[in-house]
């Protein structure tokens, strides 16, 4: 009995056929979410990693526990200056890759 090749797909592929093309409003709201959720994966690890509970965070932060909760599990847009709050109260180093696709872009 010949046995069947197993057929092996790309993760491109398996998200181009599953969810959507690059550049389709499907495709745009997923790699969004997934952002958020390693966003709020990586506030999560580095709280943990530096012994403290959400509430401690909040407080460190300015805000409720609830608020922290949210963050960590993608449950909330939350303004750009919060989340830089809370990497600086966890004594993060953040950066931010930003990229202009199809256009160049000159500085003076």
């Amino acid at each position: 009995m010949k046995k069947k090749a197993l057929k092996i797909y790309s993760l491109e592929d398996m998200l181009d056929k599953h969810i959507g093309s690059l550049g389709t409003p499907k495709r745009e709201a997923f790699e969004n979410e997934l952002r958020l959720d390693l966003l709020g994966e990586a506030i999560k690890q580095a709280r943990k990693d530096r012994n403290l509970t959400q509430e401690q965070l909040g407080l460190l932060v300015g805000v409720k526990k609830a608020q922290i909760s949210k963050l960590e599990n993608s449950l909330t847009d939350a303004r750009f200056e919060t989340i830089i709050k809370v990497f600086k109260a966890l004594n993060a180093k953040v950066n931010f890759n930003v990229e202009l696709l199809n256009q160049t872009v000159k500085l003076a």
